[in-house]
């Protein structure tokens, strides 16, 4: 069992927190992590903190994070990891959200200008589309993380529920975590081969794109959408 081989890294708990609340390890074994990691939805939200739920493990494992800041994972996981860590099952820290049935993200093409921003934020490329072409999601790729909303300028991303696949925790760490994991880490592969030398568009090039994007979206919404007391 995972809490009897790293006897000498998971102890000294503090039940009401499930932190450690002794000396940090010297040296926390891989394997505690990579076992947490295994536990975990996998969706890179980072919504408990960290960058992906790889670095969330790392820190559960190294009692620098307790075991209840991922929504997306919920009280299963919570109860996974408290039984694989031997503590204690703490209730969902609301500060970090609320658990909700599992969506997808969902483009509405209509109005999407191919300014590409969703697709630089999506961990896993579930999102496909050139610059100034319409994006559009694809549902079996999609983990639900919600990092392609924000970037979005024209707000024309939507969650919905998806059409197939798991929509509950525990089928989802069944069925899709571990090509999740994978497709991630793939993208972050890709993304250290990149040259050195090869630099993106500055800061002024990017606003100046998405400007442009945006006023040829404004025409066009214009020429479609009646304005309000016209005929119709």
């Amino acid at each position: 069992m995972i809490a009897d081989s790293a006897d000498r890294t998971i102890r000294h708990r503090t039940p009401d927190s499930g932190v450690d609340s002794g000396p940090v390890a010297k040296q926390q074994s891989p394997d505690v992590a990579t076992a947490i990691d295994a536990t975990l939805p996998q969706t890179q939200c980072t919504r408990c903190g960290y960058p992906d739920c790889r670095s969330y493990a790392e820190a559960i494992a190294g009692h620098s994070a307790p075991i209840n800041r991922c929504p997306p994972g919920g009280q299963f996981t919570i109860q996974r990891l408290a039984l694989l860590l031997d503590t204690t099952a703490l209730e969902l820290d609301p500060e970090y959200g609320s658990e909700a049935p599992r969506q997808v993200a969902v483009i509405d093409e209509q109005w999407c200008i191919g300014c590409t921003l969703c697709i630089q934020a999506c961990p896993v490329d579930a999102i496909v589309g050139a610059a100034k072409r319409m994006h559009t999601v694809v549902e079996a790729w999609c983990n639900g993380c919600e990092l392609c909303l924000a970037p979005c300028p024209v707000d024309c991303i939507l969650l919905e529920p998806p059409r197939s696949g798991p929509d509950n925790p525990k089928q989802w760490l069944q069925q899709r975590a571990g090509s999740m994991r994978e497709r991630y880490q793939r993208r972050q592969q890709r993304s250290l081969l990149k040259p050195r030398n090869r630099k993106a568009l500055d800061r002024r090039q990017r606003r100046e794109r998405i400007a442009q994007a945006l006023a040829r979206e404004r025409s066009r919404r214009s020429l479609v959408s009646p304005k309000p007391g016209s005929p119709q």
